[in-house]
């Protein structure tokens, strides 16, 4: 049916339409009712029981008010003129209440949990906000849990986690556009940024890449990374994840993008940087030298996380001579009788914990931590007790898979998973020369990315020593807020630009 049209005079043509549209929906409320004098005018109101308030509201005489001349007065000496007058020149006072004559705005309007009231022999229709479905409260985040700090963390409802952004930004310079996702889900989504910190190349750019959500379904955050990320194939991301407003706040602070999605209480910053992936809200919350070694310790797991299985590979295999007298024949010792080579050993070994890692996080919250740790122990003791893996191989991979746990962004521990292997292969078939050759690549592929225009690998690369202020070590508070101040990341993105 084309729902592109007016509405019409008659409430029975209207309420025709309505049923052969909503045909099916059980939950869709057809009210009939009459009021003026005589009760000689009649209306409906139309409205999805599963999306709006539970409690009876009298929408009508809410907005009556200023037409009736006390407020406890029954709506029956209202004129159909006087009503139609009324709301045409707007005098209606509340807030929540719309007027459209077209049937697409109705349809919406509906789907939006919204109240329809239709007037007979008036071609409009007035709509009244009663959404209200049951959502999480606002609660610690989960996956970014700290010691010290915040604890209110975003929600999947779009408007709560907009005003969690506006409590801690209170300026006119924060902009938020409204935009609404095609398809079925006319998902409501929002992007906001900071007007005088943000790059305008980097602005326009973001702009151009989602000029086409209007037409796709946009379901979570993560629907929106593909469209501003260069080369959706790296492992890396090339966007930022969060659910702490105090985070999404900080990106903004710093010249980011931030993305919201109704539906989800993930935040997306973008672009995101290499070395952003290191750093977490609770760095700028401890002393200055804690967070910088904790940051050191997070940059050193990484590497493990990535290298230490192929570096056992090709120290074992290759550059025996390398490896401490003592310890080699310790591991000489411990893998006699292992009827697998070292590549084979560790391929085996990563597979099956990966394996546990993901049924662990697959399977319900109380059993899946049980299944992970107690599977991976009795596993891993089956597997030296039947030959199969050494007890070297056995810490190798646990240490691994530890060091993949403490890098705080989990997309960074997804693509550390897919690199690993290669990295193993290339050891097994050229030892220290195939893995320094994996590490080239991966690097000059770091070097390539660029995020809206943006190096990835900057302050590292090109070489920026003014802003390292923020890399490996945090700097003092005192001079990290004058950096905020003065906008020097903004600068920087503005410099790329030019370059």
């Amino acid at each position: 049916m084309d729902i592109d049209q007016n509405l019409s005079e008659s409430i029975l043509d209207n309420l025709n339409i309505m049923d052969q549209i909503f045909e099916g929906a059980n939950d869709l409320v057809i009210q009939e009712w009459r009021f003026g004098m005589d009760f000689s005018i009649s209306a409906c109101s139309i409205y999805f029981k599963t999306l709006t308030q539970e409690y009876e509201t009298n929408y009508l005489k809410r907005a009556l008010q200023d037409l009736l001349k006390y407020e406890n007065e029954p709506a029956t000496d209202v004129t159909l003129e006087a009503f139609t007058s009324f709301y045409e020149n707007h005098g209606v006072s509340t807030k929540n209440a719309v007027l459209f004559d077209r049937l697409d705005d109705v349809i919406t309007h509906i789907l939006n949990g919204h109240i329809i009231i239709l007037i007979d022999q008036w071609n409009k229709a007035l709509a009244f906000d009663a959404f209200a479905v049951e959502t999480r409260t606002v609660a610690e985040p989960v996956s970014e849990s700290v010691v010290q700090g915040p604890r209110e963390g975003s929600v999947e409802d779009l408007q709560t986690n907009v005003g969690l952004i506006r409590k801690r930004l209170r300026t006119s310079d924060l902009k938020m556009t409204y935009l609404v996702g095609g398809g079925e889900s006319k998902t409501n989504l929002v992007y906001g940024y900071l007007d005088s910190r943000v790059s305008k190349p980097l602005l326009n750019d973001f702009r151009e890449r989602i000029s086409c959500i209007p037409e796709l379904e946009i379901l979570e955050t993560s629907y929106i990374e593909e469209l501003v990320e260069d080369n959706i194939y790296s492992p890396f991301p090339q966007v930022r994840f969060t659910e702490r407003p105090d985070v999404a706040v900080a990106g903004l602070l710093e010249g980011k993008i931030l993305v919201m999605v109704d539906g989800t209480g993930t935040m997306m910053l973008c672009p995101g940087l290499f070395i952003e992936l290191f750093q977490s809200s609770e760095d700028y919350y401890q002393r200055t030298v804690l967070s910088g070694l904790i940051r050191l310790l997070r940059i050193f797991a990484f590497f493990i996380a990535l290298l230490l299985p192929s570096m056992y590979i090709a120290l074992t295999t290759f550059h025996p001579e390398l490896i401490p007298t003592i310890l080699l024949l310790a591991i000489v010792d411990a893998r006699e009788g292992i009827p697998f080579p070292a590549f084979v050993e560790a391929f085996l070994m990563e597979f099956f914990f990966e394996l546990l890692r993901e049924a662990g996080i697959r399977l319900p919250r109380p059993v899946g931590s049980a299944v992970s740790i107690v599977g991976a122990l009795v596993i891993g003791e089956a597997a030296i007790a039947a030959g199969i893996a050494s007890p070297s191989m056995v810490i190798i991979v646990s240490l691994t898979g530890i060091a993949s746990f403490a890098i705080p962004q989990y997309s960074v521990a997804i693509g550390l998973r897919v690199l690993r292997f290669p990295l193993m292969i290339l050891a097994a078939w050229l030892g220290g020369y195939g893995l320094m050759l994996g590490l080239l690549l991966i690097l000059l592929h770091l070097c390539r990315l660029r995020p809206l225009g943006q190096y990835y690998m900057s302050p590292l690369a090109p070489l920026n020593l003014s802003e390292w202020r923020d890399v490996f070590v945090r700097a003092p508070l005192r001079q990290l807020m004058r950096k905020s101040r003065a906008g020097t990341l903004g600068k920087t993105l503005q410099r790329n630009d030019k370059r």
